[in-house]
C-alpha cells in the first residue's frame, strides 16, 4: 500500500503498510533537496523548499504514532509544517538510514537489515561484527552499502564521534564531511556553527530515543528523552539563520514489545540452516531443498501473530523497491517471520548487553510511519 494522503490513517492493522518509495518516503528526503531540478515535491513541507540554507536532522526511532501521542510534551516539533510518510522495509536503522542518505530503496544500496546474511556469515551491519568477531578489516563497507550517499556531494555530516570510523559509516557516509559531537548540546552548537560557516546543506543524526526506547520501553524515560529533544530542536531553529531551514525526520517507530519474545517452532527450525534480519522481521534461510515445507511450518506454528512471507513475494509486490539488484537478492532469506502482534522472534546469535523492551523492524503503521516536519527562519 502506498500512503498518498494522511486520510488513510489509521491503517488496517491486518496488512503490512508498505513503503511509499514512488511517493512519500525517507528515501525520497535527500534526493529533493540535493538532486531535485524541479524542487521539492508536493508532499514535502513547503518551509523547505525555498530554502537557501538547509538542516536534515534524522532522530532516531521517533515514529508518527509515538510523536502524536506526545505532541504536547513536543511544542517545537508539533509547531512545524509537517506530516507522515513511510520509511522503509525492513523498519531497521541500518536499512533506513542507508535509504535516507543514499536516496534509493533497499533493493538497489543492498544494506537488507540490521543482521546481514553475506554467504555462510551474518554481518552485524551496525556493530560491523560477524560471529569471529571485529569484521571492520575483512568486510570492506562499500561492498556492503553499493550506493553512493548524498547524490555524490560531499556536505558536513554531524553524527557521535565514535561512529567516525565504524563500518556502517564507511557504508552510508563513506566521502562526506565528518564533524563528530559528544552530547546533544554540542551537536546543536556544531549544527549552529556550520550554518554560520555558510554551509548550504548539514546532515544531522541523534540516536538518543531510539536507544531509551530499546532499554525503558515507550514510558515516562521515552516522554523524557522527547522532551529533552525537543529543546534541542527549539536552540536549532533560535539559531537558523535567515532564510535557512530545519527539516527533521526519522528512520523508524517502535513498538513495546517487553518479554513477549517467541521461539520459533522446532519443526520451523529444524528446516533452517541460519537466520538474519532482526527480531521482528526475522529471515529463515532454509537448508536447500526445504524451502516449501518451511513456508507451510512457518505458517502453521506462527501464522497467528506474525505475516509469514516467502521472498519471492516480497520482491513481486516491492517490499524493498521497486527492483532488487542481484547482490541485494543474494543477502535475503527463504522465508520471513514478519511479527503482525506486538512480539519479538528470538535468535541466539542476535543478543545484547540489554533486554530490549521496545523494537522495530516490522511493518505495522506504529514502526512505518515517521514524521516529515520543517521550519523556516
Amino acid at each position: 500500500m502506498e500512503l498518498t494522503d494522511t486520510t488513510l490513517l489509521p491503517h488496517d492493522p491486518s496488512v503490512p503498510l508498505l513503503p511509499a518509495y514512488d511517493g512519500p518516503c525517507v528515501s525520497a528526503i535527500i534526493p529533493a533537496l540535493l538532486d531535485d531540478p524541479d524542487g521539492v515535491p508536493n508532499w514535502f513541507p513547503q518551509a523547505a523548499a525555498t530554502a537557501d540554507q538547509v538542516v536534515v536532522l534524522v532522530l532516531d526511532g521517533l515514529g508518527w504514532d509515538q510523536f502524536e501521542a506526545r505532541r504536547s510534551l513536543a511544542p517545537c516539533l508539533a509547531g512545524m509544517d509537517g506530516r507522515p510518510i513511510t520509511t522503509v522495509a525492513p523498519t531497521t536503522t541500518a536499512t533506513a538510514l542507508t535509504s535516507i542518505t543514499t536516496g534509493s530503496a533497499p533493493g538497489d544500496h543492498g544494506v537488507m537489515g540490521y543482521r546481514l546474511a553475506l554467504g555462510s556469515d551474518v554481518l552485524n551491519v551496525l556493530r560491523w561484527t560477524t560471529a569471529r568477531g571485529d569484521a571492520r578489516h575483512s568486510i570492506r563497507p562499500e561492498s556492503v552499502g553499493l550506493r553512493e550517499p548524498f547524490c555524490y556531494q560531499r556536505p558536513p555530516i554531524v553524527v557521535r564521534a565514535e561512529f567516525e570510523h565504524s563500518g556502517f559509516s564507511g557504508a552510508h557516509l563513506r566521502g562526506s564531511r565528518f564533524v563528530g559531537y559528544r552530547t546533544m548540546s554540542t551537536l546543536a552548537i556544531e549544527v549552529a556553527r556550520l550554518l554560520r560557516a555558510g554551509e548550504p546543506f548539514v546532515y544531522a543524526y541523534y540516536d538518543g530515543i531510539d536507544k531509551v526506547a530499546h532499554e525503558y520501553g515507550l514510558g515516562e524515560h521515552y516522554d523524557a528523552e522527547l522532551i529533552a529533544i525537543d529543546w534541542m530542536v527549539e536552540y536549532m531553529c533560535d539559531v537558523l539563520p535567515p532564510g535557512a531551514s530545519l527539516v527533521v525526520t526519522a528512520d523508524h517507530g517502535q513498538v513495546d514489545v517487553g518479554d513477549r519474545v517467541i521461539k520459533p517452532h522446532p519443526e520451523v527450525l529444524s528446516m533452517v540452516q541460519l537466520q538474519s534480519g532482526e527480531a521482528r522481521f526475522r529471515w529463515l534461510h532454509a537448508i536447500p531443498g526445504a524451502e516449501n515445507e518451511l513456508l507451510d511450518a512457518a505458517t502453521r506454528h506462527h501464522g497467528d501473530v506474525a505475516w509469514v512471507v516467502p521472498r519471492d513475494e516480497m520482491i513481486r509486490d516491492q517490499w524493498f523497491g521497486p527492483k532488487v539488484c542481484d547482490v541485494a537478492l543474494q543477502r535475503l532469506g527463504d522465508v520471513a517471520l514478519v511479527a503482525r502482534e506486538d512480539i519479538a522472534f528470538d535468535d541466539p546469535a542476535d543478543s545484547g548487553p540489554f533486554d530490549l523492551i521496545a523494537r522495530h523492524g516490522s511493518m505495522t503503521q506504529a514502526e512505518v510511519l515517521v514524521p516529515l516536519l520543517a521550519v523556516q527562519a
